[in-house]
């Protein structure tokens, strides 16, 4: 397929004619749809039960750190075993893990969502680096951005639809019914990956796994080496720590449903009407980010400067659409705003993504994506609960709002110091490192 085709036609071809995808592309649609009926049932739970942006900010830190703390062991393991094993081994897990959020009952029983959300970061943890590693495994060089772009666009519209029907569903069938649906749609999704066949040559050449391996550090310090050897993949691995500063979107988006933009009407009680301002932002969040990178791909294609220059836009698109929505007053304003901004954020996330597929040989991919994820959730994680105790203490949303937008912003000066400059090659990425 030339460089230039990437269209709408493009994303069908993919899917047509690309078995293995095609199943790891399903198994995304239904485990995501899910997770974001989930994630508005239990954030609201939270909210209800106790009240606080802090525990909500600390939730939120429960779903990214761990992995940050267990991200080396997870490049090690996702270079040394068969990537596919790993994705199906931690969808079964997960499908554990959240089947038991229905022991929650009562404010009593808060305190157990928080080791179940550890347990299923760690699990997200060792999938998420799996899944960016075998992409390249699956497809051409040639449809690399093709891939990424469908990923994205497809956890956007997961994003939309799960949340802006998240809300609705939670109404309707109760938190009950949605946390065993993600649970049978985890199951699911290991089904449909245990169907793909695709070789993984980073194993081919390695003796048997031991489990002394898990304590050999030589893995880790070997990625090490290999990332800080390549000053264009160093910065790059970096990208999403800087998109990380908007970890604080997840208390603003819960607490802004709640205070600023509930959605009222007769007979809706506070409660729900929470429930449904929280389900509108993240809606208008997933539609933003399922528009920026269909916009950009055809832009983009994979050409390095086009791809970083890409970069640089969406962080400062990103921080400007936070930046307005400290000073916003009515809904309709605000899901726009947020609708613009994630534009400019999923452009960042899926051409940094390329880039570090096209840069990174198969056998260090793993402690690459590992490493990335590691630095972005450490920022996640922070911001989120820096933003839930500054509200806790009196800081209003909008302000809260207004300074992760000027982060943002920072971060995107920082890649254009890092990154931009890094090289001045023109020619398309369609090879290795």
């Amino acid at each position: 397929m030339p460089a230039n085709s990437i269209s709408f036609a493009s994303y069908a071809r993919l899917l047509r004619g690309n078995a293995n995808f095609r199943r790891l592309w399903t198994a995304q649609v239904i485990s995501e749809i899910g997770d974001w009926f989930y994630m508005v049932a239990l954030y609201t739970m939270l909210l209800e039960f106790t009240g606080s942006a802090r525990l909500l900010g600390f939730a939120f830190v429960l779903q990214v750190l761990p992995q940050a703390l267990t991200g080396p062991l997870a490049g090690v393991v996702n270079d040394r075993l068969r990537r596919r094993q790993v994705m199906i081994a931690t969808d079964l897990m997960r499908a554990v893990i959240v089947t038991c959020m229905l022991l929650v009952r009562s404010p009593r029983m808060v305190w157990l969502v928080f080791p179940l959300l550890a347990a299923e970061t760690v699990m997200w943890g060792l999938f998420e680096p799996a899944r960016n590693a075998v992409i390249p495994n699956l497809v051409g060089k040639e449809e690399i951005i093709v891939a990424n772009t469908l990923a994205s666009t497809t956890w956007s519209l997961n994003l939309f639809l799960g949340s802006a029907l998240g809300g609705v569903a939670a109404v309707l069938l109760g938190r009950d019914a949605v946390y065993l649906l993600n649970g049978f749609s985890f199951l699911a999704s290991a089904w449909l990956i245990s169907r793909m066949k695709f070789l993984e040559p980073h194993v081919e050449s390695l003796p048997m796994w031991r489990a002394r391996d898990l304590v050999n550090f030589s893995a880790i310090r070997d990625g090490i080496s290999y990332v800080r050897s390549r000053p264009r993949l160093a910065a790059t691995v970096f990208v999403k720590a800087g998109l990380g500063v908007t970890g604080a979107s997840w208390v603003i988006f819960p607490i802004m449903g709640r205070s600023v933009f509930p959605i009222t009407g007769a007979g809706i009680s506070p409660q729900r009407a929470a429930l449904l301002g929280m389900s509108a932002l993240l809606g208008a969040r997933g539609l933003g980010a399922l528009i920026g990178p269909v916009l950009a791909a055809p832009w983009a294609q994979q050409r390095l400067p086009r791809l970083r220059l890409g970069v640089l836009l969406g962080f400062f698109v990103y921080g400007a659409g936070y930046l307005a929505l400290g000073f916003l007053r009515h809904a309709p304003a605000a899901y726009a705003v947020v609708v613009l901004s994630h534009t400019g954020g999923a452009m960042v996330w899926v051409f940094s993504t390329t880039m570090l597929q096209l840069m990174s040989d198969d056998k260090f991919r793993g402690r690459v994506f590992s490493a990335e994820l590691s630095f972005c959730t450490v920022m996640l994680a922070a911001t989120a609960y820096a933003a839930g105790f500054a509200i806790d203490h009196g800081i209003d949303v909008r302000v809260v709002a207004m300074v992760t937008g000027a982060l943002t912003i920072f971060s995107g000066f920082l890649w254009l110091l890092l990154g931009m400059f890094q090289s001045n090659e023109s020619q398309p990425l369609t090879t290795g490192y």
